[in-house]
């Protein structure tokens, strides 16, 4: 197998993940955005109130902060769907209800914590708001930022224990400045004038923290790429990149990027809700499938559940498997789990594997040190709810869940080809 990436390819696929993380400060963004290259590459936006349409060609649905597209091929051969699926959210901060603060001249913003993140790696960096402001009248403007928040650390001369050991209280020490001096500041209202809107005419926001620090290759020769967000829009990405390419699958082939991954999936844009079920039952409705056929099409059905796993830390290898150590610019990982954590099963990963192997993409294999259980994925709940084969990949990090992540440039691209390869029917 030749698993030789031009430099060329190599740079582009990167230099477009580097941009599209930029542009997707926030699951809202990203959903949009992704919609936006989609309809760019010829895709229909679909709206969701109205019927679906049965014709062959790519469409693509967004509500809040997860985005779903498919293609009807022009022949159909055996009714089944091809789908990757990832999500658009990232851990972080969200702004509180009522934000702002003054205490001892500084004014803060009141800040909640989402999902699980490595609250140190936020320190004394400058970070944004984005996300999405609605009005009096229920119209949503998404709105971005520039770098307006700090989380200040204090200094070791004022606290000689930092150096042993930081212990962070998330709800008095996550407290990040955004003014001194101005106790009359708004900064819901300042984020509103940033959108063009009045602010007297906003009346909800749901607003997330990003550090604005660009994504970058780093190490000898670039070999290593350093940014926000890569768990899991790096999946998004190479998602999107090989929908977009899939112009000769026989299959349904679908993408699916759900939002509320970190805090759970439970909501109505998650995983773990009815959207993506819905959208298959519509489209095998529009079809003209009855039960029979739908149910069989399922049966057919393989789902790629593409979401960031470990790479071994050189500082901590008592944490990883002894016998499976994988390495960024090694290929995308194949995720396992006896207890269920990873939905990839022998069935499934042949699947992937041979994709991969159609594609000339290497593959490691990563599972858990028994003594250190691993997170889990959308795999297991969205093979759950829809009963269809599930397979658990996704490319090796460093530093999961940090304000900053690191991979290696080669894997996100390798990614994106073995979905290409999938969904194509390798």
């Amino acid at each position: 197998m030749d698993s030789y990436q031009p430099e060329a390819v190599k740079s582009a696929h990167i230099e477009s993940l580097a941009a599209f993380v930029t542009a997707s400060p926030s699951s809202f963004h990203a959903a949009r955005h992704t919609a936006d290259l989609l309809v760019a590459a010829g895709f229909a936006e679909v709206d969701e109130t109205l019927p679906f349409d049965a014709r062959p060609g790519g469409y693509v649905l967004v509500r809040d902060g997860s985005v779903l597209a498919w293609r009807i091929p022009d022949s159909l051969g055996a009714p089944a769907f091809r789908i990757v699926g990832a999500h658009t959210d990232s851990p972080g901060f969200v702004l509180k209800p009522r934000p702002t603060s003054s205490f001892l001249g500084w004014q803060q913003a009141g800040m909640e914590v989402y999902g699980g993140p490595l609250p140190n790696s936020w320190l004394d960096r400058e970070f944004g708001l984005a996300g999405r402001l609605v009005d009096t009248e229920g119209a949503v403007t998404l709105v971005t930022t520039g770098p307006l928040l700090r989380i200040p650390q204090v200094a070791p001369h004022l606290d000689r224990s930092v150096h042993e050991k930081l212990v962070l209280d998330r709800q008095q020490h996550l407290h990040p400045v955004f003014a001194v001096g101005r106790p009359d500041a708004d900064l819901l209202a300042e984020v509103a004038v940033l959108a063009g809107l009045d602010p007297a005419t906003v009346i909800a926001h749901d607003l997330h923290a990003f550090v604005t620090e660009p994504p970058g290759r780093i190490g000898l020769d670039g070999e290593l790429f350093a940014s926000p967000r890569l768990d899991n829009l790096a999946s998004v990405h190479a998602g999107l990149t090989a929908l977009a390419a899939a112009t000769d699958a026989d299959a349904i082939t679908v993408l699916a990027c759900f939002d509320h991954e970190e805090v759970g999936s439970a909501s109505a844009t998650g995983a773990s809700g009815p959207l993506l079920e819905t959208v298959l039952g519509r489209l095998a409705d529009a079809l003209g499938w009855g039960v029979q056929e739908s149910a069989a099409a399922r049966a057919c059905s393989v789902l790629v559940s593409a979401d960031a796993g470990h790479a071994v830390h050189p500082s901590y290898p008592q944490l990883h498997d002894p016998d499976h150590r994988p390495l960024p610019n090694a290929g995308p990982l194949i995720k396992f789990n006896a207890n269920q954590r990873y939905a990839t099963d022998a069935v499934g990963e042949a699947v992937w594997r041979r994709a991969c192997a159609a594609a000339g993409v290497p593959t490691q294999d990563f599972v858990s040190n028994n003594s250190v259980p691993c997170g889990s994925t959308i795999g297991p709940l969205s093979a759950t709810r829809l009963g269809i084969r599930t397979v658990d990949v996704g490319i090796p990090l460093l530093s999961m869940h940090s304000a900053r992540e690191l991979c290696g440039v080669r894997d996100p691209g390798w990614l994106a080809e073995g979905m290409r390869a999938f969904y194509a029917g390798a």
